[in-house]
């Protein structure tokens, strides 16, 4: 429920704060006066569209800040805290819009920035703003269904089991139609992963292999130059070379030559030690490079074998992988996805009975859907009518109409459409063909008041309700809102009737005053005293002792009625 407005530097408004009631909220003053404007304030602040436009002349920027209590509408603590907004233990919600010229849209709720988007989902349920533009929606035929399934309790919790059976069936229809696409390619696909796991299971690969097969291919491949240089590394070791004896006899004579100087001296004990490791250790490696030498194995063909194997695995690197583990990984998941297209037959036939059992739900929950349907739109369509006999359209037929249709979608499998009659004789028509911008507007308030019992928004505004009215027909369309206000609904109304007027609650009065040179729109709460006068002012023009005479009188009417419905509820 809206408890106050703050507007700074929009259109012709300087500055304003205006606090508001729960009940019936009406605004008036003169045409001109700029009492759209405070509406179009509201509009911004719940998401509605604003431009530089708005903004003040000689001003950089405008600033609309609203304060609502949201105590208990659950929808809404909902949607705060999927948006990580701090709410506070009395339920106030403060939120805040800020438009530069140079198009910088700041929005805060509770102090946390939010984009636009989330202000609209916030505002629709906030504020249900019902002016022309809202009437023009009533004409689309999805407003029509929607408006059907929240007049009766039982709807909306039929329909959202029917959405949850819906979209499984959608899924398994789709995947269905998915599988029966893709047929060929399936085949196509089963013979393409057949070939590449025989062709991997084939080559037996295992890890590490290609790096063990790239060193004895190597190895095999410089045969003949390791061998002539392991001989004569041997050679030099063991018998020398162009009149030198080898190294390791050399090394032996070192050694008996130092044996025979540690007989006299042991300092040259270490020196001999030295001598005496290395001869054991290169007589040693001699030993080994003889047995590495006689024990390669200079095999052509081995070598060729080798190197087929490598080209093997080199090919199956390009399709497969950079290394064995890759490849063999690609093996699981090409087995996997072969063993489910080998099942593919018995996968379409468990997916086409779950089909049909989904479709067999959807069904006979479309079914129960439609019958509550038609039981709401019965209902729906008497009330509605009723409600605009009272507002000067004593023979006009208002009829819900429920077509079923063979498709099925996410709102099941109706039709709903809203005929209108103004005339007896004349048989219902869609409201869009027939009917006038004045019936429009009592048809419309005619629906709210039918339907606004039901609604979760707290505040609704209405514009233009009275557009072309007068008379008693006025009287009924003030009772009808007033009636509205006065059932746990906070509602604002632009009027320039003082049959509307009188209802009000709260009177907030707007006018327009040039100062300075300078146009301003001031809004003001009315007292009981101004409140008198406005009402004289506007039945007849001039405030006489007569006009306030008159004026009170209609304030003592409303009080009793008002009085009588609540004593009634």
């Amino acid at each position: 429920m809206l408890k106050s407005l703050t507007v700074i530097n929009f259109a012709l408004i300087d500055s304003a704060h205006v606090e508001f009631v729960p009940g019936l909220n009406i605004l008036t003053g003169e045409t001109g006066a700029g009492k759209s404007i405070l509406i179009d304030a509201l509009s911004a602040i719940i998401g509605g569209r604003a431009s530089g436009d708005s903004i003040r002349s000689g001003a950089d920027y405008f600033r609309v800040e609203a304060v609502f209590d949201i105590t208990g509408v659950s929808s809404i603590l909902s949607l705060l805290d999927e948006q990580g907004i701090a709410i506070e233990d009395d339920g106030t919600l403060i939120i805040a819009r800020r438009l530069t010229r140079h198009g910088r849209n700041a929005i805060h709720i509770n102090g946390c920035q939010v984009t636009l988007a989330a202000l609209r989902k916030l505002g629709e349920m906030l504020v249900d703003m019902h002016g022309q533009h809202e009437n023009q929606a009533l004409l689309k035929p999805e407003v029509h269904l929607m408006l059907t399934d929240a007049f009766a309790d039982g709807i909306k919790p039929k329909l959202d089991q029917y959405r949850r059976a819906y979209k499984v069936w959608l899924g398994a229809k789709n995947e269905l139609a998915s599988l029966a696409q893709d047929s060929r390619e399936r085949v196509q696909r089963e013979e393409m992963l057949t070939w590449q796991t025989q062709e991997i299971i084939a080559a037996s690969l295992t890890p590490g292999e290609e790096e063990k097969l790239e060193s004895q291919v190597k190895v095999l491949a410089n045969a003949e130059k390791i061998i002539n240089a392991v001989s004569r590394s041997y050679s030099l070791l063991s018998q020398g070379n162009k009149g030198f004896s080898g190294i390791v006899s050399c090394l032996a004579d070192i050694k008996n030559d130092l044996e025979l100087v540690a007989r006299y001296d042991q300092k040259i004990e270490q020196q001999l030690t030295v001598v005496t490791e290395s001869l054991y250790q290169l007589e040693e490696t001699m030993g080994e490079l003889r047995d590495y030498r006689d024990n390669i194995d200079f095999n052509p063909a081995k070598l060729a074998k080798l190197e087929d194997r490598l080209d093997v695995i080199h090919k199956l690197k390009k399709k497969y992988g950079a290394t064995e583990e890759e490849i063999l990984a690609y093996y699981e998941r090409a087995a996997a996805e072969l063993a489910a297209i080998t099942h593919y037959d018995e996968r379409l036939s468990k997916l086409e009975q779950q089909e049909l059992e989904y479709k067999l739900k959807v069904e006979q929950l479309a079914a129960e859907l439609d019958s509550l349907r038609r039981l709401a739109s019965q209902e729906m369509g008497q009330q509605i009518s009723v409600h605009l006999a009272d507002l000067g359209m004593p023979k006009a037929q208002f009829t819900v109409d429920v077509k079923r249709n063979e498709q099925y979608t996410l709102n099941g499998a109706n039709d709903v459409v809203f005929l209108f009659s103004a005339n007896p004789g004349e048989e219902p028509r869609l409201l869009h063909k027939i009917a006038s911008g004045g019936e429009l507007s009592r048809i419309a308030l005619a629906i709210k008041t039918v339907c606004s019992e039901r609604e979760e928004t707290a505040t609704m505004v209405f514009d233009e309700v009275d557009a072309g009215i007068g008379g008693q027909t006025a009287q009924r369309v003030a009772e009808k809102i007033a009636r509205i206000a006065a059932f746990d609904k906070q509602v604002l109304c632009i009027t320039h009737l003082p049959q509307i007027a009188s209802m009000a609650d709260c009177h907030i009065y707007i006018e327009k005053i040039v100062e300075d040179e300078r146009t301003n729109t001031q809004v003001a709460r009315l007292n009981s005293d101004a409140q008198l006068n406005e009402l004289a002012r506007m039945a007849s023009g001039d405030i006489t002792q007569l006009s306030i005479d008159n004026a009170a009188q209609m304030l003592e009417m409303s009080k009793l009625k008002k009085a009588n419905w609540k004593y009634k509820a």
